[in-house]
């Protein structure tokens, strides 16, 4: 295990650093902010929990790799540190709770908590230094301590001032950056001659500043926007939004973007109101600076060897990120179809971690010519599922295999079947372990019989052991009441618990009991229409093809599916089977099944008591309707964690706004 460790830190510090010097040396980097962001955030969680493994040359200890080619030196005086990225509305509140606890320690009032936010400008970071009002050194970053002159450079900046007032002697640091126009107008122009085109607008900044000859940057046409000022007590400044005011009085062009906030919550929603606008600002913003606002509270909030802990960039999480696919694994579902799924590299999609994403089918996989050790590009359909996108075929290895679909099910090993005008392949032996565990992992879920207790862990490691082979031994797992006390963290409370639960599941409603029956095709708003049309599971199994067609989305396929699992004798024995061991469902359909009638719902952000498929399924089953958009005609918009855009937009519209909680005593 630690050697496995070791080698992933020697890995990552290999290629971190590679990129590294692509990204701050070369301004020319390989791979896109994201992935690099996310092993970097690997490297920052294993190092976290083997600092013993930590290698000396570690990307962690240093802001930016540097190296000094053709430019001279220059010692930053006062150190350029970067700021934490930050990638979730979690992490932005756990900011706030730390610099509360600080200054509550400190004895600080809290009503002195303000914070100001800023356009994080993705360009290169400048330093300018005046003396007697004249500028005298432009100066990179680079790695926080030593940079680079570039004096020459930044003073063909026709936003930079040359002179300021009252012969002032001051150091501005802030960011250098091309407008999205120019950028184009560039590429246009090296299209026209033959050239190498500019990645995007920082690559192409940074490569002008770092000409030797001043006239090719004059061409550029960069920008400058100033953010801060070194030493601002000297200047009688004693807060961020002071010394943008200040900068501005100068003649620095200042962001004008930035806004002062009292509360966590009003940054949020600047970060979500700059979410939208990006597309439309005239230059690139990669996320948002959060600085907490009042100056004279920086060393009692403090510092970390790389990063103060009064400031913070949250990223904006990439639409499209890169990453290496390492395996391609499969799956069975309870309906025997067979799912190939990337195992890759972890990287951060939307603010979460994802290792895993679905490939589909076999045809998905093939159109786009997805093999083992390809980079992929992935996203979250919807903002929820991970998938993959395409592959980035300049980065393939020579020796690439092809892929090649399974012909044998990867649990039972029974011949694999592609059934006419389907994309996917199936397992279609009844007596499948993979098939059995999913059906019955279903059928106790919480949207069918809603079994506490029973969850797929717990099914899993009742399954192994031989307990349970089909849901109808769901309800005879008593008789093996003391055998189950034996097994790893059951005790009997928590046993008594899951025989109640299962107990109650004998009365549980028509409707989850055809859902839990798992036919294919028939989802929770189709078991609903049965229930209400068949008053007893019998009644529906002697249903003939000619009434199922009748019903109100009940078309021919889903019709065909229902005659079909009915006319297998197994099925039928295993319904028979739950009658005699006292499984009762219930038709209340005329009682509750209206309850949110003419509802709109709304999820958004990460849900921890139901996932979206069970709030989903909950919901249309009661009668309502669920909806990706919040709009004037929503009603209710359930709000898990991490809630973004959907969130303010529901505020701004007046939508009410329910927890999780709310939601479950509405529904139960």
């Amino acid at each position: 295990m630690i050697s496995k460790i070791k080698e992933r830190i020697s890995y990552l510090v290999k290629v971190l650093n590679q990129y590294g010097y692509e990204y701050y040396v070369l301004d020319n980097p390989t791979v896109s902010d994201a992935e690099y962001d996310s092993l970097m955030t690997e490297l920052e969680r294993l190092e976290s929990e083997y600092p013993e493994l930590v290698l000396d040359n570690s990307p962690t200890k240093k802001v930016g790799d540097y190296l000094k080619l053709e430019l001279d030196e220059v010692t930053h005086e006062v150190p350029m540190q970067s700021l934490a990225d930050v990638f979730s509305y979690d992490e932005i509140y756990q900011f706030d709770d730390r610099i509360k606890k600080i200054l509550k320690e400190e004895h600080v009032d809290l009503s002195r908590i303000s914070y100001t936010c800023e356009l994080k400008i993705d360009g290169i970071a400048s330093s300018i230094k005046y003396n007697d009002g004249l500028l005298v050194l432009g100066a990179t970053r680079g790695n926080g301590v030593v940079g680079e002159n570039i004096t020459k450079n930044v003073l063909t900046i026709d936003s930079l001032p040359k002179i300021i007032p009252n012969h002032l002697s001051l150091e501005v640091r802030g960011e250098v950056y091309m407008k999205k126009e120019v950028f184009n107008r560039l590429n246009d122009e090296r299209l026209k001659n033959n050239e190498q085109l500019f990645a995007n607008p920082r690559n192409a900044t940074g490569g002008s500043l770092r000409q030797l000859d001043a006239n090719i940057t004059k061409s550029r046409q960069l920008d400058q926007f100033a953010y801060v000022l070194v030493n601002p007590e000297n200047y009688g400044i004693s807060s961020q939004a002071e010394v943008l005011s200040y900068l501005a009085s100068l003649g620095f062009s200042v962001n004008e973007n930035y806004r002062k906030c009292k509360t966590i919550e009003e940054v949020i929603a600047y970060i979500e109101e700059y979410k939208e606008k990006r597309p439309n600002l005239p230059y690139d913003i990669d996320g948002i600076v959060i600085k907490f606002d009042d100056l004279n509270l920086y060393d009692t909030i403090g510092y970390t060897a790389k990063t103060p802990k009064w400031a913070i960039a949250y990223k904006f999480p990439a639409e499209i990120v890169t990453t290496k696919l390492r395996d391609i694994i499969f799956t069975v579902g309870r309906t025997g179809i067979i799912t190939p799924n990337a195992v890759m590299d972890p990287v951060i999609v939307s603010g979460s971690t994802v290792s895993r994403a679905t490939l589909n089918n076999a045809d998905f996989i093939i159109s786009r010519d997805i093999r083992v050790g390809d980079y992929v590009n992935i996203r979250k359909a919807g903002d929820i599922i991970p998938e993959v996108v395409d592959v980035d075929f300049s980065r393939r290895s020579d020796s690439s295999v092809p892929f090649k679909m399974l012909e044998y099910c990867p649990i039972c090993h029974s011949p694999l079947v592609k059934r006419e005008n389907e994309a996917e392949h199936y397992c279609v032996n009844d007596e499948c372990g993979g098939r059995i565990l999913e059906q019955i992992i279903h059928f106790a879920s919480r949207s069918t019989m809603d079994i506490e207790g029973l969850g797929e862990k717990q099914i899993e490691q009742l399954y192994n052991y031989g307990y349970i082979s089909n849901i109808t031994d769901i309800y005879k797992l008593k008789e093996y009441y003391y055998d189950l006390l034996s097994l790893e963290r059951i005790g009997t409370k928590k046993l008594d618990n899951l025989f109640a639960s299962i107990e109650k599941s004998k009365t549980q409603t028509l409707e989850r009991f055809i859902f839990g029956l798992g036919i294919r095709f028939v989802g929770s708003k189709a078991s609903k229409i049965l229930a209400k049309k068949y008053q007893t599971i019998f009644d529906l199994m002697n249903a003939t093809y000619d009434e199922l067609i009748t019903l109100d989305d009940i078309g021919t396929v889903m019709a065909t599916s229902i005659i079909d699992y009915f006319n297998n004798q197994q099925n039928v024995d295993i319904i028979y089977e739950l009658d005699a061991l006292g499984v009762k469902p219930v038709n209340d359909s005329s009682n509750i099944s209206n309850i949110l009638e003419g509802k709109t719902f709304v999820l958004t952000g990460k849900l921890e008591k139901f996932t979206r498929d069970e709030a989903s399924q909950i919901i249309e089953s009661l009668g309502g309707k669920t909806s990706s958009s919040v709009s004037k005609k929503t009603d209710y918009v359930l709000a898990g964690s991490d809630a973004g855009s959907k969130l303010a937009k529901a505020t701004q519209l007046g939508v009410k706004i329910i927890t999780e909680d709310e939601f479950a005593e509405m529904v139960k």
